[in-house]
This record gives C-alpha cells, structure tokens and sequence, in this order.
C-alpha cells in the first residue's frame, strides 16, 4: 500500500480538494510535500498528499521508482506505467474516500517520472478529475490514449528548455498527444531551466489549480 506525507488543509475544516504530488525517479514523497507548502496558501481548503513510489532503488537511502530505469525506451516506459499504474489508482480512490470527495475535485502533479504517472493513470480514470499538472516530463505511450482514454480533465505541462533529462520537445510532442484527443492542455516554458521546478513554473501550476479547484 502506498503513503507518504500529507499536509491538512490551512482552513481547518474537512477538505473541500484533494492535491496528490507524485516525485519522480530517485526521489520521495518527501521532496514533492514541499510544494504543496507553497502551494497550500493559494489553496487553504485543500489536503495535499504525496505518496512514496512502490519500490525503492538499491543501495540508496529514502529513494524510489515508481519503476526501474534501464534503457529509457518508450516500450520500458510503457510496460513501466502499466504495472505501477493500479497501485497509484487505488491509492487515489482510497484517499478520496477518505477525504469524502469526488474525482471532480482532485487533482495530479507529478515531475518528471512522476508525470509520467499522473498522465497514464489520471486520464485512464473512468470519473472525471479536475486535473494534471506535469512537470519536466512526458507521456507515455501516446498510441495507446485514444483507446484507453477515460476523462478527459483539464492539463497544464511545464518544461524547462535547457532539460538535460527529459527532453523540452517532450512538451510539444505530449501537448499534440492530448489535444488530438480532446484533451484541454496549456503549456508552460521555463527559459533556461533544466531538469527542476522553477519558480515560473511554480507559480504557473499553482494559479492552475486555483482556477481548477477554488
């Protein structure tokens, strides 16, 4: 079963959103719960949580993959996602449950790996969610959307162009993707910023989920 650290709302009162931050490859839920502290002013109402990935990787303290990294080919990926996919999917249903709320008012950030994730189990989902934000990384078997396709929520992608890890065309290429199929989708470049969350990119994501959720 997946957890990780959780941040209640501001408010005090019973959650009215619920903000799942999925990290990427080598890293914890740890890192990403940072973001929702300087996200959680602009969202009060709003119980954040962000689960640590199902395995870890050897000989490395507090550090996970939501799948091992090898080859960094799309069939890797794909097979990747598909078999991490159900245990992120019921981690979501569970903590909407727990919080007492509909699909309608959640919403994914993920980073890079992360994103990875948010995209193919978010849009797979069959109620529809508020949303996806994904940072600095790509969707994973493209080909494959239209058939599996669910809900269809609103997408902010945000990349920064000088990425050394996952390529900034990745942002085109996964924007084409999802609106080919319906999918409402805004960009955002971060002009000179490599493989990290800029604080552009920040604010971008965190007037999104205002716009989504309040």
């Amino acid at each position: 079963m997946l957890d990780g650290p959780r941040l209640a709302p501001l408010s005090g009162a019973q959650p009215d959103a619920l903000v799942i931050l999925i990290h990427g490859y080598g890293s914890n839920g740890e890192d990403l719960i940072s973001l929702a502290a300087m996200m959680q002013p602009s969202l009060p109402s709003a119980a954040f949580v962000a689960p640590n990935a199902p395995s870890s990787l050897p000989h490395m303290a507090a550090a996970y993959q939501w799948w091992p990294i090898e080859t960094f080919s799309m069939a890797e990926r794909t097979a990747g996602a598909a078999a991490a996919g159900p245990a992120l999917d019921a981690f979501i249903s569970e903590e909407l449950e727990k919080a007492g709320l509909t699909s309608d008012r959640l919403l994914l950030v993920g980073f890079s790996q992360g994103t990875m994730m948010a995209l193919h189990v978010g849009l797979r989902r069959p109620s529809a969610i508020a949303g996806i934000v994904g940072i600095s990384g790509m969707l994973v078997a493209p080909d494959q959307l239209e058939a599996d396709i669910g809900n269809r929520p609103s997408v902010l992608l945000i990349h920064g162009t000088e990425d050394e890890i996952v390529p900034f065309h990745s942002l085109e290429l996964a924007s084409s993707a999802l609106a080919a199929v319906g999918v409402p989708v805004e960009t955002h470049a971060s002009p000179g910023l490599g493989h990290s969350i800029g604080s552009d990119g920040l604010a971008a994501a965190t007037a999104f989920a205002r716009r989504l959720l309040l």
